[in-house]
């Protein structure tokens, strides 16, 4: 059934983790029609130093965020 990845810098919440994958679950559900119990949601935390953005890595271009 339907299978949601997010990527994500580090830095939430285990609440706002929770919270999202609920919402989305919850909207995957209504817009697809799958019963809740099969969605799933997969959150990856993925450092700034990992993740580039028009050719320069995250940590460099956005420093404080």
């Amino acid at each position: 059934m339907p299978l949601v990845e997010i990527s994500l810098w580090p830095g939430r919440s285990a609440e706002v983790k929770e919270r999202m994958i609920r919402e989305v679950t919850d909207a995957v559900s209504r817009t697809s029609g799958a019963p809740l119990e099969a969605v799933e949601v997969i959150i990856r935390e993925v450092p700034k130093t990992d993740w580039g953005i028009g050719g320069e890595p995250c940590s460099t271009k956005f420093p404080d965020q």
